[in-house]
């Protein structure tokens, strides 16, 4: 199970959110998609969900919103925003 890394704090913006991981001093921003799905994972969703929860929210093609989180779960992942081992940022 994914969860956001206890390094990571985020603080939402009015664009979507900025996160910053304490232990390796980066930040990033993400947009509103990407806050969104911040979010879901936050709540314990997987992949699945949120790829159903973001194509009913906009009504996209449920194939290409899968394509796109996986890949931006990827990529957070790569970035160790998120935590595989399922240890959230709260506990």
């Amino acid at each position: 199970m994914r969860a956001i890394s206890s390094a990571i704090r985020s603080t939402r913006t009015t664009d979507g959110a900025v996160l910053l991981d304490v232990e390796r001093g980066q930040m990033f921003s993400v947009n509103g998609i990407g806050s969104k799905i911040l979010e879901l994972v936050a709540n314990g969703f997987d992949e699945a969900a949120i790829t159903a929860q973001l194509s009913a929210l906009d009504g996209a093609d449920a194939d290409q919103v899968r394509t796109d989180v996986r890949d931006f779960l990827e990529t957070l992942s790569r970035h160790h925003i998120l935590d595989e081992s399922g240890r959230a940022a709260h506990e």
